[in-house]
């Protein structure tokens, strides 16, 4: 007896996968010009058709006069000449219109780079704000739908003729604006079968222009999704043997989960995770800072395969100074109180080290010194005037005291008098026209003033028994933390029209008791402390409570992030 067809896979519906395609208005876009750079060229026709639910809603066309001639070759394209656009309005009248037009709309355009770059540079060079709207080419979108036997070309005019469109592109803006609409519609009656039921979705299939079916795994797996509610929180997909395969987070965990088994994972990493995925667990959450807190703990405690993030958050690297009575500076993983760091690598740690030393006495040798009255072995090191006294048996314990009495104020940013010697060298190589050496020099003190950045802002928080932060939703409430030395101890919401400060005393009344640990953030993970305190110090976050005053140094690094910023404008130097 044959075995029965299986069972079709469950259809997502539109609102379950993201903004469903019936709902998008697309403002399909045609511009001509005086040229192809959009810095030295300017437009000389707008042509825009807006349509929603396959409905024409609208049109906009208008020719530009340019302000100059156009060229011969411009004019044997599309026809228009300078005496055309004499007297119609400049491109500064058009502007404005042109973007209301684009409002609440995705820009769709044949070869969108194109038109988008010229609107673009447009506001640019007038001073208006460019609305930055969702931008879909409809020739990656043809590219990505059909296949190169069906397609070989992707040119308006060779869509418009497959399709057997109404309107023929002729090089006007308003024509070719409307033979695309054309064109987008058939394209989009084509994706049906690849998935593809939302604006999200449909980004995504033409940014990866790769078209891949969901397969029969994914199809299958669509039931994973349906306990999943739709709320924020943090999602785990497992495996046959309960392991935990991944970990993410989303505002909506049932919108995100279900997105995993449609055309729009192109991911083969993921997709790999999926078919080989038999349940997800999920874990609601009040609000994204607490769904990243609990990702951060999740991929430390599981350590998930599929993840690419770092799955070992512990794995910091420290610079501390020995515990001896001439001390040196080294690398740790396990830093004591007044360490500098966390660093990402041991390279990166040794650099801050080397930087350091150019400025603060302390000895860089592992030379081991004797006790009194025994003799000192030679210190090639001393003998290049790069090591301390010390080494070569110099025993005056009150005299290298200062140097690691300057290391701990660099660290505390109690003085900053190392930073201004090392930025004195940078001027002066500079001034002797010795630009390299000066360059890695100002990269190395940037890169030192972002680490003491870091272990000054960290450690001031961490050393806080608790602080209450209080952000708004965006709904009229507020989204709450309770952090306990750098610790997520509880988070909460006070809804639209509740008063905040009862659900604030509840939160603290019901929060983790978290005892304060060793090292300079006091047991917390570097990681969480920083994605914290980039919270409470960002997005309109108000301090509902501190148990102390929270303050970081006067003369600490974040004085020198000004300059550090224009060191390297290109990092983020002090987080």
């Amino acid at each position: 007896m044959p075995a029965p067809p299986p069972a079709p896979a469950p259809q997502l519906s539109f609102d379950e996968l993201g903004t469903p395609l019936r709902d998008v208005t697309f403002v399909v876009l045609d511009l001509e010009t005086t040229g192809g750079s959009a810095e030295h060229d300017t437009i000389t026709e707008v042509g825009a058709v807006k349509v929603r639910g396959g409905e024409r809603v609208g049109e906009l066309a208008t020719l530009v006069d340019p302000g100059t001639g156009i060229p011969p070759q411009v004019v044997a394209l599309t026809g228009i000449t300078t005496a055309l656009v004499t007297g119609a309005p400049r491109l500064p009248q058009v502007l404005p219109s042109v973007l209301e037009f684009l409002t609440g709309g995705v820009l769709v355009a044949h070869n969108a780079p194109f038109d988008a770059g010229f609107l673009r540079a447009a506001c640019r060079r007038h001073g208006v704000s460019w609305p930055r709207p969702p931008v879909l080419c409809t020739a990656r979108l043809a590219r990505a739908v059909l296949t190169r036997d069906e397609a070989p070309s992707v040119r308006l005019g060779a869509l418009a003729e497959l399709f057997g469109t109404t309107t023929r592109p002729t090089h006007r803006a308003l024509a070719d604006a409307r033979a695309t609409v054309e064109v987008l519609h058939h394209l989009l009656g084509r994706i049906g079968n690849l998935g593809v039921q939302s604006l999200e979705e449909l980004l995504t299939l033409v940014r990866d222009a790769t078209p891949h079916r969901p397969t029969e795994r994914q199809r299958r797996n669509r039931t994973l999704a349906e306990s999943v509610p739709a709320a924020p929180g943090v999602y785990l997909f497992r495996g046959a043997r309960d392991e935990v395969l991944y970990v993410g987070t989303s505002g909506d965990l049932r919108r995100r989960v279900r997105s995993y088994f449609t055309a729009g994972e192109r991911r083969k990493r993921i997709r790999d995770m999926v078919a080989q995925a038999e349940r997800v667990d999920a874990i609601v959450c009040a609000h994204a800072v607490e769904a990243a807190v609990h990702e951060l703990r999740l991929i430390a405690a599981h350590r998930p395969r599929y993840n690419r993030r770092s799955r070992n958050p512990h794995a910091t690297w420290w610079v501390t100074t020995t515990a001896e009575p001439f001390p040196r500076l080294s690398v740790v993983s396990t830093p004591r109180d007044g360490a500098l760091g966390p660093f990402r690598s041991q390279r990166d740690a040794r650099e801050a080290v080397d930087t350091v030393l150019d400025a603060v006495p302390l000895r860089p040798c592992t030379l081991r010194i004797p006790a009194r009255g025994a003799s000192a072995g030679p210190c090639a090191l001393y003998e290049l005037h790069r090591c301390a006294a010390p080494c070569a048996g110099h025993q005056d314990v009150e005299g290298y005291a200062p140097a690691v009495a300057a290391w701990r104020a660099l660290v505390d940013g109690a003085d900053d008098g190392a930073l201004h010697v090392l930025a004195d060298e940078v001027a002066t190589l500079s001034a002797r026209e010795r630009f390299e050496a000066a360059a890695r020099r100002r990269d190395r003190l940037a890169g030192l003033v972002g680490a003491l950045g870091r272990v000054q802002q960290l450690t001031a928080l961490a050393g806080l028994a608790e602080v209450v932060g209080a952000r708004p939703d965006g709904k009229g409430g507020w989204e709450l933390v309770v952090v306990r030395h750098g610790r997520l101890a509880a988070a909460g919401v006070a809804r639209r029209g509740v008063p905040p400060m009862p659900v604030v005393d509840a939160l603290r009344a019901g929060a983790a008791t978290l005892l304060p640990g060793p090292g300079p953030l006091h047991g917390a993970v570097a990681e969480e402390v920083r994605l914290l305190h980039r919270w409470l110090t960002g997005g309109g976050t108000r301090l509902a409570l501190a148990s102390l005053p929270w303050e970081e140094p006067a003369r600490g690094a974040g004085s020198w992030a000004a300059w550090a910023r224009r060191a390297r404008p290109v990092e983020v130097v002090v987080d």
